[in-house]
């Protein structure tokens, strides 16, 4: 009773200190989680061990190694591969849990605590660990440091296995081939099937005429150097019918090596896409903000030129795998999938996201995009466009913040160059940045020099900028429905700036970049001030 009661307390003491879980979330990350930033590290530490102690018993087998060199191998990297082992063991699982649970299940049905069982349970759950290829790889590769018994050194080979948890481009092979494990089986199958049939048949034919042929194992092994086109020439058939089985056999090779081939080429195929998606969401995963672009059409393309070429980040995902490749060799980040299946931002943290814009031809397609949008994030910035009147109400339903018509703009547009062709030529020059003069957006930072200012104490001339007007946002509550915007245009010099305050600015680029760089030097500088 006492040790059942230790058990129980221990367990407990483990639930309830926040310091060993985050010990324990350290090193599972470490050794299992390939987003966490150390990990890359620890793997290129083990991929050096590996390596290092592999030439060292190698190196052995020739002369003798210095006392440094074999104090290295056999105390340091032994030392590091038996506690990496003994960590992989403790963050396989939780056994604490398994006790809290038997405990909560005694005490719901009004049992005794059953030791036994939880003792058991946790051998299991141990086992199952113990006995996985990659945990018995990692016990394989401890041996070859006892010299003593020399045969050891042959696990100097699982030293080498050891390097398919350290290196993502082994681990693709394996999953490539893991992917298609019936159809290579069912080819394994079908080879071992002709090197049985064609070597029982060689051995009938040629044992007594040919001297290299004494035994089946002749007779198999001459088959499967056959079958593989390798051929060579050790053992040769002397007979007709042996010199037909022969014949066979190369045909047969032939196509089952091109058989075995486009399995592997199409399990490639397959896999290549995936793999590009993982490494280029990896490089979204750094981005401080970014952008998404749902649908890589002409907008979309025209909008990504101008976000690359004032070197902001995005992301554009399409359906369409030829637009995704022609991205993507435009220097771009771009993902072939479906932007309304929730499958496709499970690994995306919105937090990061400025903004998504639904730009997609289909007007249905772009309803779902937002649906899909407003699962993940209930406050990013959502634009879309749209083409029929008739579904702006229900984008707006879907979740979009803002739509874009490019009928109606263009319409507009047309009709206002006919009334004022040199107003809306200058505009467009504006927007376009063609005469390196642009329309920007400014942010009021807290503690910078325009928190709390007049507009008239603000000598915008002196920055070679001129104010349209100020957008002032008010905040009835943390969603994104109850925040309002309202645009002063143009506004009085007794109007006083507050944080969270958006300018509307033109002017030169240069003058807008050094404007902004103002603004960011004196909000950090004032906050240092007052910590």
């Amino acid at each position: 009773m006492k040790f059942s009661q230790l058990l129980i307390d221990f367990a407990f003491l483990l639930e309830g200190s926040p310091r060993y879980k985050k010990i324990k979330r350290f090193f599972k990350n470490l050794l299992e989680n390939d987003d966490y930033p150390y990990k890359k590290y620890f793997d290129a530490f083990m991929i050096f061990l590996i390596l290092s102690s592999v030439i060292i018993i190698i190196e052995e087998v020739k002369s003798p190694i210095s006392k440094w060199l074999y104090y290295y191998d056999v105390y340091f990297v032994t030392g590091v591969f038996i506690i990496e082992y003994l960590l992989r063991l403790w963050v396989y699982n939780d056994i604490h849990k398994i006790i809290i649970e038997e405990f909560e299940n005694s005490v719901f049905l009004e049992r005794e605590f059953d030791t036994k069982k939880v003792i058991k349970e946790i051998i299991k759950s141990k086992l199952e660990y113990i006995l996985s290829p990659m945990a018995i790889i990692d016990l394989l590769a401890i041996l070859p440091s006892y010299r003593e018994i020399r045969i050891l050194r042959v696990f100097v080979l699982f030293r080498v296995f050891k390097l398919i948890r350290y290196s993502s481009n082994i681990t693709h092979f394996l999953q490539v081939l893991t992917s298609k494990k019936v159809e290579l089986f069912t080819l394994l199958i079908l080879v071992v099937f002709v090197v049985f049939i064609s070597g029982i048949s060689l051995y009938v034919f040629e044992e007594r005429t040919n001297q290299n042929i004494t035994s089946l194992f002749d007779a198999f092994y001459w088959s499967l150097v056959t079958i593989s086109t390798v051929g060579y020439g050790d053992i040769t058939p002397i007979t007709t019918e042996g010199r037909v089985i022969t014949i066979i056999i190369i045909l047969t090779g032939i196509g089952l090596i091109s058989f075995a081939t486009s399995i592997i080429v199409s399990a490639f195929s397959e896999k290549l896409e995936e793999v590009r998606k993982e490494r280029i969401l990896g490089k979204v995963k750094k981005f401080e903000s970014f952008y998404i672009i749902c649908g890589y059409t002409h907008m979309a393309k025209l909008l990504a030129e101008r976000l690359k070429k004032e070197k902001k980040n995005f992301l554009i995902i399409d359906l369409n795998k030829e637009v995704v490749d022609e991205a993507i060799n435009s220097g771009m980040l771009a993902i072939w999938a479906d932007a309304s299946k929730k499958e496709t931002f499970k690994k995306i943290n919105f937090d990061k996201v400025a903004a998504v814009l639904a730009l997609t031809d289909s007007d249905m397609h772009n309803i779902y995009i937002c649906l899909n949008i407003r699962s993940f994030s209930k406050d990013v910035f959502l634009i879309s466009r749209t083409i029929d009147i008739n579904s702006e109400k229900k984008l707006k339903l879907a979740g979009a913040d803002y739509l874009i018509s490019p009928y109606s703009t263009a319409g507009l547009f047309a009709a206002k160059i006919i009334e004022q062709p040199i107003a809306i030529e200058a505009m467009n020059d504006i927007l376009t940045a063609k005469r390196n003069a642009m329309c920007d957006q400014v942010e009021v930072l807290k503690d910078s020099f325009l928190d709390g200012r007049r507009i008239g104490d603000i000598d915008f001339n002196s920055f070679k900028i001129i104010l349209l007007g100020v957008v002032r946002v008010f905040k009835a509550g943390q969603s994104r429905k109850n925040i309002k915007r309202k645009f002063y245009f143009n506004p009085d010099e007794d109007f006083v700036l507050k944080t969270d305050d958006i300018l509307v600015i033109i002017g030169y680029s240069i003058s807008i970049a050094h404007f902004k760089s103002k603004v960011v030097e004196s909000s950090l500088k004032n906050a240092r001030k007052k910590r």
